[in-house]
């Protein structure tokens, strides 16, 4: 918890400061009521006494009322700001650890859990330190500064006192050990609740065209009920605190009251009154002490959660990045060059190679094919070429600079990766296209409009109200899958990178539409290094050079006629797809 603190600026200090100076005027001014509350009942039973100085007793208390309330409104006010500014900060240095995750790390936490994280306990951090920041002070300080109040009252009420505290914490330890396993399971089943409602939305055709609605809502359900039924127990287990409490306080008046009785009892005439003056200031400074524990217990009922949750959130913001961030600018004597020296590759916690040993060399203005069956290492190759991941062994260079070598901003201008799976974000196609900015500042209507003629966008855009305009809703939902695909080849069109790496990106387009397009990128973007994943023999015959993989191995390299001639694989891979007659 104290960890998320760091995430407060000078000012939010400078505030807490401020909240704990009033906490304490507060609980000086709380507990100087009971000692008017004496002065008045010494007064009213003495004989003689003048009313003026029952009036003045009785104006101190009501002041003292008065200001006790306008700093707990003041204090109210800092500690929600505090709070507020805490998970402001505490969301933006999650938003932004987040976005320098490499895929690697995003593994680690799956989306809905680290939308959770970013809400919900969030929400827990700042409920505790709007409420907590102010109880877990004012607690202490005046069940500490009451109990040196009632010293010297009398040790038969001190007693009574360190009995019915005793037992609050007994009841308090009992309950802690039932509910604080739990409030982790909550944040575990919320993390599940939101997975399998961010299922149910995102797949929801699939959902209907199965006709698995009852599957997915029993799903839900047992997500639901597990949910529900955690909540209810902390909830029912907490809720029984409340009525101890008032019970404790009750049985502690009565027995301050009836010890009251015998020593008053036993006590000479001259001193009844000044031991009911005490009884009653005892009295009162007993009820501070365990308002003072119901206070720590609101704060425990709080805290345990709040833990949780600032713990998970230290999971992500402690995350080593497993790629370091290269700094200053680097100098290149190539441009648009790829090369792979000696490059071994396995994923995190794996044990087997998924590539070995692969050593290329693409030239500026190049096309490079790769092509083999499912799981031979594509499109790993290629997100070690836009460093999605680092390599395990050897070297990547692009434009002779090893890769991790070159900042990241450097090198999203200098590669641009469109993967299989076209992402669109709410806004207009537009919008889309020009999405992000280069080195040369934010993308140009001139290159939208020439990078949706090259990708295609045009011919469906034009059919559109609004052309380019066209609203495009979040995922890209209202356009097809070829449509949505087009739009993400422009935007990598439209940063007229020196390398475009194309990961499968022409697998939704149609043989006329994929050809338009692969004839317009080789007519217009001449210079352009380009990188093309695919499973289609058509898409890669006019390649330079391709590459054949195979368990992570390059089994064959050249061009197309070459490889149908020397290596088997493709051979194999070309046959499947083409006649003897069209290859």
């Amino acid at each position: 918890m104290f960890k998320l603190l760091k995430n407060l600026k000078t000012k939010d200090y400078i505030m807490m400061t401020i909240s704990v100076c009033l906490v304490v005027a507060t609980v000086y001014f709380e507990l100087l009521l009971p000692d008017f509350m004496s002065d008045i009942t010494v007064l009213i039973q003495t004989e003689g006494s003048d009313i003026n100085e029952i009036l003045i007793a009785g104006a101190k208390m009501l002041g003292c009322a008065l200001g006790s309330a306008a700093l707990a409104m003041c204090t109210g006010y800092l500690s929600a700001k505090i709070a507020a500014n805490l998970a402001m900060n505490t969301r933006d240095s999650l938003y932004k650890k987040v976005q320098n995750f490499s895929k690697a790390e995003l593994k680690k936490f799956s989306t809905n859990s680290l939308l959770t994280r970013s809400t919900n306990d969030i929400s827990q951090v700042q409920m505790f330190i709007a409420m907590g920041l102010i109880l877990l002070i004012k607690a202490p300080v005046t069940a500490i500064w009451a109990v040196f109040k009632i010293l010297g009252k009398g040790w038969e009420w001190s007693l009574a006192t360190a009995i019915a505290v005793g037992i609050l914490i007994i009841a308090v330890v009992i309950i802690a050990i039932l509910v604080i396993p739990k409030f982790k399971r909550i944040q575990l089943l919320t993390d599940s609740l939101n997975r399998v409602s961010r299922e149910n939305l995102t797949g929801v055709r699939v959902v209907r065209a199965y006709n698995a609605e009852e599957y997915e809502t029993a799903k839900f359900d047992k997500v639901n009920t597990d949910l529900t039924k955690t909540n209810m127990f902390t909830t029912k287990t907490m809720a029984v605190l409340m009525p101890i409490i008032m019970l404790i306080m009750c049985g502690l008046s009565l027995a301050i009251y009836w010890i009251g009785a015998y020593i008053l009892n036993d006590a000479a005439a001259t001193d009844k009154v000044v031991i009911f003056g005490n009884m009653i200031v005892f009295i009162n400074y007993a009820m501070q002490v365990i308002m003072s524990f119901m206070m720590l217990i609101i704060v425990f009922i709080m805290l345990p959660r709040a833990m949780v949750s600032a713990k998970r959130i230290n999971e992500v913001l402690d995350t080593k990045n497993t790629m370091t961030e290269a700094t200053g600018k680097v100098e290149t004597t190539e441009v648009g060059t790829i090369e792979f020296r000696n490059v071994n590759f396995k994923y995190p916690d794996a044990s087997e190679y998924v590539l070995k040993n692969i050593n290329l060399k693409v030239e500026k203005g190049k096309t490079l094919a790769i092509i083999g069956a499912t799981g031979s290492g594509k499109t790993t190759a290629v997100q070690l070429m836009a460093r999605i991941y680092d390599t395990t062994e050897g070297e990547v260079l692009i434009d002779g600079v090893n890769i991790k070598d070159i900042p990241s901003s450097e090198l999203h201008s200098k590669v641009a990766f469109v993967p299989q799976r076209a992402e669109l974000f709410s806004g207009t196609i537009e919008s889309n296209i020009a999405f992000g900015e280069t080195d040369a500042g934010k993308i140009d209507q001139a290159s939208v409009k020439e990078a949706m003629e090259i990708a295609d966008v045009s011919e469906f855009a034009s059919k559109l109200p609004l052309n380019e305009k066209s609203p495009i809703t979040q995922g890209g939902s209202n356009v097809s899958g070829g449509q949505k695909q087009r739009i993400s080849l422009a935007r990598a069109i439209a940063r007229k990178p020196e390398i475009i790496i194309f990961d499968d990106s022409f697998s939704a387009l149609d043989f006329k539409t994929d050809r338009k397009v692969r004839d317009q990128i080789a007519t217009k973007l001449k210079g352009t290094t380009c990188v093309i994943v695919a499973q289609r023999v058509g898409t890669i015959m006019n390649a330079d050079k391709i590459l054949v993989l195979e368990d992570g191995e390059i089994v064959g390299e050249g061009t197309h006629k070459e490889l149908l001639k020397t290596n088997e694989v493709y051979k194999e891979i070309a046959l499947s797809q083409l006649s003897e007659e069209e290859l």
